[in-house]
């Protein structure tokens, strides 16, 4: 038997049909038809479980958050796939940073939400505030003069009882030398403050920055020499600054106002706003205006006026500005706020950082009613008036 006539008799026994070769009834799949193959599988994920693939969940999840990943950085893929996108997961919209904290804030990820791994736990150094506070408590001791202070004290508290002087809110301009503050419910003065400068070098130039060893006295017959920067950081933490009593303030603001020449110096500008707030609360009260004082130009104060809660989140509208001389701007606005104390504004305002804030120079009085205050004030008479808060009307004392 021939060759032929035996590889014909091998291949013709074939009971199983091992041999058939049945023609392929599909092609194979192009790279398009893959990837949209592909999509559907992320598509059946979501419609099961009603959420994208989400990292770090599982293998067979995570892979398919990769792949989703993949392809919203591909423009092409987009578009390819935008008409099989029944659960819109290829609409991302791109967001702009403007901003270090707009790039904080956008954490998608949850990575900033809780502190489990302890990032800003202090182990082996204190913090800042800590720091300052020891040196406040530590560098304490008797005051070998105090009695050249003591009566001062004790007029303090005495004003503080009758209402003539006030704790208000401390803030840095708040800090000088000859001034009452309370800390933890202990008055202290701060008798002096010996400055030094010291110039830091950045990238954008150099900065100065001002410290300096203090003198300050305590209530209770001790003193501290602790750093300036320091004892701003504990009342700025904890404190109140005291105001000056009110009845030297009018004597003392109307002496000065009374005798201005051609050679005093500008101080700065008192100015009266309006609110253009849409709240409710706000819009409907009829003579609701802002009296302030400002040593640059007010348009450039009030500028971003609806991002601070002392403009009550909301643009401002300038009804009149005086142009002021030889003031003390702190004694000024505490005249004029303690003259229309009983009118003034009492309403919580929310920062962007959802931070409660109460406003203190807005004041219900008709407008002609404030600038006859002003005039008051101009010509020293200010002191033999009150305002009538009921009836909108300035009285006789």
């Amino acid at each position: 038997m021939d060759k032929n006539s035996v590889l014909d008799e091998i291949f013709g026994n074939d009971p199983f049909g091992l041999l058939n070769v049945k023609a392929s009834t599909s092609s194979a799949r192009n790279a398009d038809e893959r990837l949209i193959a592909s999509f559907q599988e992320i598509c059946d994920f979501y419609e099961v479980n009603n959420h994208e693939p989400e990292q770090g969940s599982g293998i067979q999840e995570h892979g398919l958050y990769s792949r989703l990943k993949g392809i919203r950085a591909d423009q092409t893929k987009m578009e390819m796939l935008k008409a099989f996108d029944q659960f819109s997961l290829l609409s991302v919209v791109q967001k702009e940073f403007a901003s270090l904290d707009d790039i904080l804030d956008d954490d998608s990820l949850g990575l900033l939400a809780d502190d489990s791994e302890g990032l800003f736990d202090y182990q082996h150094i204190p913090k800042p505030d800590e720091r300052a506070m020891a040196d406040f408590v530590a560098r304490r001791k008797p005051c070998p003069d105090f009695q050249k202070y003591e009566e001062g004290f004790k007029v303090v508290q005495k004003d503080l009882s009758a209402t003539k002087r006030k704790l208000i809110l401390f803030k840095e301009d708040n800090l000088r030398e000859g001034d009452f503050y309370v800390h933890n419910g202990i008055l202290l003065l701060l008798e002096k403050v010996d400055f030094e400068e010291e110039v830091q070098p950045f990238r954008s130039g150099n900065r100065i920055r001002k410290d300096g060893r203090t003198r300050i006295i305590f209530e209770n017959g001790t003193e501290s020499n602790m750093l300036y920067r320091s004892l701003y950081k504990i009342l700025l933490a904890n404190g109140k600054a005291v105001t000056s009593n009110i009845d030297k303030v009018n004597v003392e603001f109307i002496e000065k106002f009374s005798n201005i020449t051609d050679e005093d110096q500008d101080s700065g500008l008192i100015y009266i706003l309006k609110s253009k707030s849409e709240r409710p609360e706000i819009k409907e009260i009829r003579n609701l205006y802002k009296i302030g004082f400002s040593k640059i130009a007010v348009e450039d104060r009030i500028k971003n006026a609806r991002l601070e809660p002392t403009y009550l989140m909301a643009d401002v509208r300038i009804v009149m500005v005086y142009k002021c001389f030889n003031m003390n701007t702190q004694k000024l606005e505490q005249l004029l706020h303690n003259f229309f104390g009983k009118s003034c504004l009492n309403i919580d305002v929310f920062d962007k950082s959802s931070n409660r804030h109460i406003p203190r120079e807005w004041f219900i009085a008709p407008l002609e009613v404030i600038e006859q205050a002003i005039h008051l004030i101009i010509s020293g008479d200010i002191l033999n008036f009150r305002y009538d808060a009921e009836n909108e009307v300035i009285g006789s004392r």
